[in-house]
C-alpha cells in the first residue's frame, strides 16, 4: 500500500520534469535568393545533369547548433540558435535550387544518377557560424567538381562568404548566414556553369 501511495505522489511530478533541453522561440532555415520557376519542366535529355551530394562537416557543425568562434582555439554555441535541420543538409538543398536556377541542368537525386551519369559536385562544409572577432557570418566550402562523361579529373576549389552580423545573437545569425550561404552557392553555380 505504500508504495502505491508513493507511485501516486510521484505521478503529477511526471509532467514538470524534463530531460530535454528547452527549445527555442525561434529555428533558423536558409532560403535561397535563386528561385526555379513553378511549373518548369526540367528534361535531361535536353539539358546537363548534376548530382549534387550533401556535404561532409567538420564536428563543429555536425549540429544543429550555430558555433561562434571565439579564437583561433575555442569554439561556443549561440544561445537560443538552432538549425531546423542539420546545416550541410540545408545548405545541399540551397545548392540544388541555386545551381537548377542559374545554370539550368536537371540536379539529379543520387538514385537518378545510377541512370544518368552527368557531373559530381561533393565537398566538405569548413565553416558555418559566426566569427566573434570580427563580427562576421563565415562560409567556407571546399567543393570537389567532376564534370563527367567521360572526364576522369576531378576540379577542387574552396569557396568563401563572409557577411558582417550586428550582434552574435540570433536574430542576426539567420540573415547573415542565409546571404553567406547564397553568396557561396551563387559562386558554386557560376564554376559549374551550364
Amino acid at each position: 500500500m505504500k508504495k502505491l501511495a508513493l507511485a501516486m505522489l510521484a505521478l503529477p511530478l511526471s509532467g514538470c520534469i524534463s530531460l530535454a533541453p528547452k527549445p527555442p522561440p525561434s529555428m533558423l532555415v536558409l532560403r535561397s535568393d535563386a528561385q526555379v520557376p513553378i511549373a518548369q519542366t526540367q528534361d535531361s535529355g535536353a539539358a546537363a545533369t548534376i548530382t549534387i551530394n550533401v556535404p561532409s562537416v567538420t564536428q563543429e557543425i555536425a549540429t544543429a547548433r550555430v558555433p561562434v568562434r571565439a579564437s583561433d582555439t575555442s569554439v561556443a554555441y549561440l544561445k537560443n540558435g538552432q538549425w531546423v535541420e542539420a546545416p550541410q543538409r540545408l545548405f545541399a538543398r540551397l545548392l540544388v535550387d541555386t545551381v537548377t536556377a542559374k545554370t539550368g541542368r536537371v540536379v539529379l537525386s543520387t538514385r537518378q544518377s545510377m541512370i544518368d551519369p552527368g557531373a559530381e559536385l561533393t565537398g566538405e562544409l569548413r565553416d558555418f557560424g559566426l566569427d566573434a572577432s570580427t563580427h562576421q557570418a563565415v562560409v567556407v566550402f571546399d567543393a570537389t567538381l567532376l564534370r563527367g562523361k567521360g572526364v576522369a579529373a576531378f576540379e577542387k576549389r574552396r569557396f568563401e562568404a563572409r557577411v558582417p552580423v550586428a550582434a552574435i545573437d540570433a536574430a542576426s545569425a539567420g540573415p547573415a548566414l542565409s546571404q553567406a550561404a547564397n553568396q557561396v552557392a551563387g559562386q558554386v553555380a557560376d564554376w559549374i556553369g551550364k
